[in-house]
């Protein structure tokens, strides 16, 4: 059964990376109260950046907890809820389980899944470890965005239950392994692009990387 471990939120803060002062929204924080989600963002959050971040598509950033025991031993220190600037931190809802088009309910919402979770280089930032967003996607530990088909509260250990799954098996992991892994993938490339519910910014990426093969 999957489950909504946490929810996280944060505001933008500035901070210093390699001699610039930069703006950034990734420091979040676990909050025990319900909270009410828009079909832009969770409330108390705050994106930095949005051009990158934000918006219908990008309303909620999830990052499975399954993943956390790996970058506890690769990076030797505890991370808590929230490590990766994730809105949702769940359980049993992985990149290859999740599938683009899905449509859950969790609590008071209903979500759909939208892209993969692209990082960028405030995670290096953050755990001070260069290179640390490129790991992120070449090993496919990325996360995931859901936008929001229907307001309302959701507080952690809400259930994710999954009420509309489409005809196509197009996954979180399969994308990001034909956008960074296997670019020449021809078969791989035409399967995601069943997946008309792919953000659209990813899908016309991705059929380009097609026609140019």
């Amino acid at each position: 059964m999957a489950k909504l471990v946490s929810v996280n939120v944060g505001k933008p803060i500035e901070t210093n990376y390699k001699g610039k002062t930069i703006s950034t929204g990734i420091y979040k924080q676990p909050v025990s109260e319900s909270v009410y989600v828009s079909k832009l963002q969770v409330e108390g959050d705050g994106q930095a950046d949005l051009v990158h971040h934000g918006g219908s598509d990008k309303a909620i950033c999830v990052y499975p907890i399954e993943h956390y025991p790996y970058w506890e031993k690769n990076l030797r220190c505890e991370l808590k809820a929230g490590a990766f600037g994730e809105n949702f931190t769940v359980v049993g809802m992985d990149e290859t389980e999740a599938r683009i088009g899905d449509i859950y309910r969790i609590g008071g919402i209903q979500v759909q899944v939208s892209l993969p979770r692209q990082p960028c280089f405030k995670l290096a930032k953050k755990f001070e470890v260069d290179n640390m967003h490129l790991f992120v996607m070449e090993n496919g530990y990325s996360g995931y965005y859901l936008r929001v088909l229907e307001e309302g509260e959701v507080k952690a250990g809400d259930e994710i239950t999954l009420e509309i799954r489409p005809d196509h098996d197009v996954t979180v992991a399969l994308v990001n392994r034909v956008t960074y892994n296997d670019r020449n993938d021809r078969a791989g490339l035409k399967k995601v692009l069943l997946a008309k519910e792919l953000n659209e910014n990813w899908y016309n990426k991705l059929s380009k990387q097609l026609s140019a093969l």
